[in-house]
């Protein structure tokens, strides 16, 4: 069975208009790239926030397909190709999921494609459109993405971009012969698809079974400096100074233009996690796990409160992005390890890892992931002081605590005679006080999701 999905955005759909995309050669009118609320579905997968997306979550826990391919129009430069196309390709695919991807997409339906009377290409990003001898960025769709999601689910993810500098009629038909190719392939052998999800499902559920600190599983990536050699089939191109802009500006002909540029692809693990056997969510984080159930994560509710050792994270240097992104605040920080007693009220979620889901709840809850629910601010409170002491109140209890404590004292001294701006702000002095007493929250930048690393019996 074939599932379609003719139109996704159906908000942008309606807001049709031949000027919606200035790139973009054809068709006489097009719809927008958002929904009437501002969200770019392709950037909605992790979080979750649109009803589209949330409608697309149900369908495929419903369904659970075996692969999925997104249409899309790219631009960026003017090359021969009508259509391109991408896969993730890092260490955080399933190996039997990416190993078929090479096979069957690589190797046979991207020739077919091009037997068709296409002219096709890996997905091109530039370093420079100005300059494309400087090479190809490749590149890393993270989770927010539709085809860097579906691999957390064990599912290749085939991402079609064809060219928006091409008339509509050679995108249509490149879009259409890619999709043909690809049905053909799986038709003439279903059972190597379903052998590789089937076994990316197998191998997921059984690693979630124990816990070992030294495996880890990798969920940030970024690309090295190696780089392998390209045929680029471009087009003619030259340079000027812009009288307008004052920039350099590039001009695209039509004869063709041959080249070989290095094509940067190779990934290396960023960011790694040894996964715990559980996480939990506390019952009061209700938004956080209702998303986890919309991803199809299965769950044990808390039926008492629940008193258990966690690990967990305490968030430090943290910032503020300058403007909002898809709605979102998000922030960045760094991490410490916290290992405790904590107690977690009833209804509170636990999170076993030994399902096939266990990637999704992974990069949703480990907060380094670039998608994690922490990054996208569902737990932006937790950074927020709420308590705030008098300066009259606090500069009689720092007294206090200079004459009961030597080395706070000490510590003190040191910190006026090192920091000449800590010494000059009356208020950061009176915090160092604030923060070392008892009055200080300490949940403040603390995470609320627990690791649970020893096997505990529902």
């Amino acid at each position: 069975m074939v599932l379609f999905i003719p139109i996704y955005n159906t908000d942008g759909h309606e807001r049709s208009s031949p000027y919606n995309r200035i790139n973009q050669d054809g068709p006489a009118e097009m719809g927008w790239r958002t929904t009437s609320t501002y969200q770019n579905l392709n950037r909605d997968y992790m979080k979750a926030d649109t009803p589209e997306t949330r409608a697309w979550l149900s369908l495929w826990n419903e369904w659970k397909p075996d692969l999925f391919i997104d249409c899309h129009v790219t631009d960026g430069a003017d090359y021969r190709y009508n259509i391109t196309y991408q896969h993730e390709h890092h260490a955080g695919i399933p190996e039997s999921v990416l190993a078929w991807e090479r096979k069957v997409i690589d190797e046979r339906v991207a020739p077919a494609t091009e037997s068709a009377g296409n002219i096709v290409s890996w997905y091109l990003e530039f370093i420079d459109n100005r300059d494309l001898p400087k090479g190809i960025r490749d590149f890393n769709g993270s989770a927010r993405f539709s085809t860097g999601y579906t691999p957390l689910r064990n599912r290749p993810g085939i991402l079609i971009e064809t060219h928006m500098l091409k008339p509509y009629k050679p995108r249509v038909i490149g879009t259409y012969d890619f999709l043909r190719s690809t049905l053909a392939e799986v038709s003439r052998d279903p059972q190597s698809l379903l052998n590789a999800v089937h076994e990316a499902d197998e191998k997921t559920v059984t690693e979630g079974r124990t816990y070992d600190p030294a495996r880890q599983f990798p969920i940030d990536f970024e690309l090295t400096d190696k780089s392998v050699p390209y045929h680029l089939r471009a087009v003619e191109y030259h340079t000027e100074k812009s009288d307008v802009s004052g920039a350099e500006r590039v001009i695209f002909g039509t004869k063709p233009l041959d080249l070989t540029v290095p094509m940067y692809n190779d990934f290396r693990v960023k960011t790694a996690v040894a996964p715990p056997l559980y996480y939990i969510v506390p019952a009061q984080w209700r938004d956080v796990i209702e998303l986890l159930n919309a991803h199809g994560v299965l769950m044990q509710m808390t039926k008492a409160p629940l008193t258990i050792a966690v690990e967990s994270y305490r968030f430090t240097e943290v910032k503020w992005a300058g403007g909002p992104f898809e709605g979102r605040l998000m922030p960045s920080f760094k991490t410490e390890t916290v290992k405790e007693s904590r107690t977690f009220p009833a209804g509170s979620a636990i999170v076993p890892l030994a399902q096939e889901s266990a990637r999704v709840a992974i990069n949703l809850l480990e907060p380094q992931a670039p998608d994690s629910l922490v990054r996208w601010g569902f737990f932006n409170a937790t950074f927020e002081q709420k308590e705030y002491g008098e300066d009259y109140v606090v500069e009689k209890l720092a007294r206090e605590m200079l004459a009961a404590d030597p080395a706070l004292r000490d510590e003190y001294q040191k910190r006026l005679a090192t920091d000449p701006a800590f010494a000059a702000n009356a208020h950061a002095r009176l915090q160092f006080f604030y923060r070392r007493s008892p009055y200080w929250d300490k949940q403040m930048n603390l995470y609320p999701v627990g690791r649970i690393l020893e096997k505990i019996n529902f």
